[in-house]
């Protein structure tokens, strides 16, 4: 048996174990399975990979994504640029074991704005700066556009929540969410912007799935604004990770 899974705390509202319970249905694969390890401690990884023998790979959610990095033997390139890994590939060869870490987040967050990417977009809003955000800034870098990064405190590179006007907010047409606000259970809450300075030139984006439209992206939608929910980054940062542990050369 082959074993995958998740790792971070809470996971009450991942659809991973779902997601790769049904593909390995879907597509006939035998000899798998995926299971959740809600572990709140990053510093329980080692002792999970060490008695579970089985385990052949793991996906890292919040809050572990970049305090996972000690515990590697190897990162890839991506990865180690962006300071987050969401996917850990195990090897087990003659009694040693080695973890390599990697950013499959990328892909997700690439082919989930790319469509829209065109000449006129030249500004984006990051809300939030962990783990996700890193690899959202790391895309939209990548693709071009100005980045502003919007925290709860302002920092050096960072403005708060009060220092976001209505003027930054009609440049940047491309807004993105990762933070968990929104999220299941406390689906009530999002991010506090002024949703009136919004239009239809806007792409909200938010990394929260669970629930699919989130309050966040709602109340785009009262202003006319493109939303893209976070399933389609949810399916294909799986299916590259999938990939990434399939694949003997990496």
């Amino acid at each position: 048996m082959r074993k995958f899974g998740l790792i971070g705390y809470p996971l009450g509202h991942s659809f991973s174990q779902a997601y790769f319970t049904e593909k390995f249905r879907r597509e006939g694969i035998t000899g798998c399975r995926y299971d959740n390890y809600p572990i709140n401690d990053i510093a329980l990884l080692p002792q999970l990979i060490k008695t579970d023998f089985e385990l052949s790979g793991l996906n890292v959610t919040i809050p572990h994504k970049s305090e996972v990095f000690r515990f590697l033997d190897d990162v890839d390139a991506e990865a180690k640029e962006i300071g987050a890994v969401n996917v850990i590939k195990i090897r087990r060869q003659e009694g040693r074991i080695k973890l390599t870490g990697f950013n499959s987040d990328v892909t997700g967050i690439f082919d989930s704005l790319s469509p829209y990417f065109n000449p006129d977009v030249s500004e984006a809003i990051v809300l939030g700066t962990g783990g996700s955000s890193r690899a959202v800034c790391h895309v939209l870098r990548r693709s071009g556009i100005k980045i502003t990064l919007v925290s709860r405190t302002s920092r050096p590179g960072v403005i708060s929540y009060d220092d976001l006007d209505a003027g930054c907010l009609r440049r940047a047409t491309i807004i993105v969410n990762t933070t968990p606000l929104g999220m299941f259970p406390d689906t009530g809450k999002k991010p506090d912007i002024d949703y009136s300075a919004l239009t239809n030139r806007h792409v909200l984006f938010d990394l929260v799935y669970n629930p699919e439209l989130t309050l966040f992206l709602q109340s785009g939608m009262k202003q006319g604004c493109t939303v893209v929910t976070g399933l389609k980054m949810l399916h294909r940062q799986a299916e590259k990770a999938w990939e990434i542990w399939n694949d003997e050369k990496l």
